[in-house]
């Protein structure tokens, strides 16, 4: 080999680490301003470990392409005001979907994650996968038609969904939906024409959010629990939310809690659902000669306010509450956490009602020790929080994005 040749295959690794580390640390930069909502380059530098002078060009960078701006300044001790810098909100869009067993609501989150628009399709009964992709397309639709300056800059579509979602070796993505009866179903990528899809758990997204926003920000270990008409969780570790082996981590809505117990809707006997799940704790206290309307937050809220008066009523919360006792205290013994986040509209309800008991009910249910860890707190964000963390997938694909690849600015 000529010593031409010689040195240029030794530049090309060169290059490539030079272009990969410029990379990352864009993206650290990028994700950091994204989470911390408006921060200064001085404080970029320190958290994210970069110089003073990189700080300042990954930034520079970042405004040139439409994702950051100048929002302010503040004080300085003596010297010239300092820029505060944010993520500029129109810079880029992304669609984030609460899909449920009865519907969807798909709802349009700007780059600083505020919400700009939302659409909801179904809602009267149950549905099929089928007819969860007619109303995915319908109201992407209606988005579009009302959203057309902004299309260009979204990023694209997350679906938080009611199953296991396992990806592929070649990205395809399907939905194991067993409590709802559901065949496999693959993920539909025909949304809309011009947006790529991202799909995942919707207990997993709704811990992405209070991660990056909300009651888990900053904490490196904790549980975020969703309860509603499903069960779910998602367990965060060393500050990274946990997927397992092919991405069922946190299923703890069909672990077992009473050996030969109630049905569940997954066909198996015992599962955490079966006791905790909306349609679960309804049906117990109209057994027990309850009244109420509909089957949703209105009526497991008048459960919560009989329960001050009635027996029957106050019966069926007290169930509850150990049953959340115990699903959670094990919870604790297997993860250690720091922090228990609940949240889903049930986990709401249940938390507005009765949180201290909740928490005495976990840590009669955990080791000792264990029990004088962690703290237990509601949701941030209530019926938002699982399609805020389905938009922050594609804004994480845009974070990974190199420079190179991004939509014309």
């Amino acid at each position: 080999m000529s010593a031409q040749a010689r040195g240029a295959a030794s530049a090309a690794p060169a290059s490539a680490t030079v272009t990969t580390l410029r990379q990352q640390n864009r993206a650290a930069a990028l994700r950091f301003v994204l989470q911390q909502g408006e921060t200064t380059r001085a404080d970029l530098a320190r958290r994210c470990g970069f110089s003073a002078a990189s700080a300042a060009n990954i930034t520079s960078e970042l405004i040139d392409d439409g994702l950051l701006a100048e929002v302010g300044s503040v004080s300085s001790r003596g010297g010239r005001p300092i820029s505060l810098i944010a993520p500029r909100a129109e810079g880029a869009y992304a669609i984030g979907v609460d899909v449920g067993e009865r519907g969807v609501a798909v709802e349009l989150f700007d780059l600083s994650l505020t919400m700009v628009d939302r659409e909801f399709r179904g809602g009267g009964h149950d549905e099929t996968p089928p007819d969860i992709h007619r109303d995915l397309v319908e109201a992407i639709a209606a988005l579009r038609m009302r959203n057309q300056e902004r299309w260009p800059r979204v990023l694209g579509i997350g679906l938080g969904l009611p199953g296991v979602v396992e990806t592929g070796p070649d990205g395809a993505q399907v939905l194991y939906a067993q409590s709802l009866g559901w065949e496999p179903w693959p993920i539909p990528r025909d949304l809309d024409a011009d947006l790529p899809v991202f799909a995942e758990n919707g207990a997993k997204t709704q811990a992405r959010a209070e991660l990056w926003y909300g009651a888990a920000r900053g904490i490196d270990h904790a549980v975020v629990a969703l309860l509603g008409r499903g069960v779910g969780l998602g367990v965060i570790s060393d500050g990274a939310l946990a997927h397992g082996a092919f991405s069922s981590a946190g299923e703890w809505g069909h672990t077992k809690i009473v050996v030969g117990g109630a049905r569940c809707r997954c066909g198996q006997n015992g599962c955490v659902e079966a006791y905790l799940g909306a349609d679960a704790i309804l049906a117990e206290w109209q057994i027990r000669g309850g009244s109420f309307e509909g089957s949703g937050w209105q009526a497991i809220g008048a459960l919560l306010a009989a329960a001050d008066s009635d027996t029957d009523a106050r019966a069926v919360v007290d169930g509850v509450v150990e049953a959340l006792g115990a699903a959670l205290g094990s919870v604790v013994n297997l993860t250690n956490p720091e922090r228990i986040v609940v949240g889903g509209w049930v986990g709401m309800r249940l938390m507005e009602h009765g949180s201290a008991r909740i928490a005495d009910a976990v840590r009669r249910n955990c080791l000792t020790r264990l029990g004088t860890q962690f703290e237990i707190v509601p949701a941030s964000f209530g019926g938002d929080t699982v399609a805020l963390g389905s938009a922050l997938m594609p804004i994480t694909a845009l974070i990974d994005t190199p420079r190179s690849e991004l939509f014309a600015v």
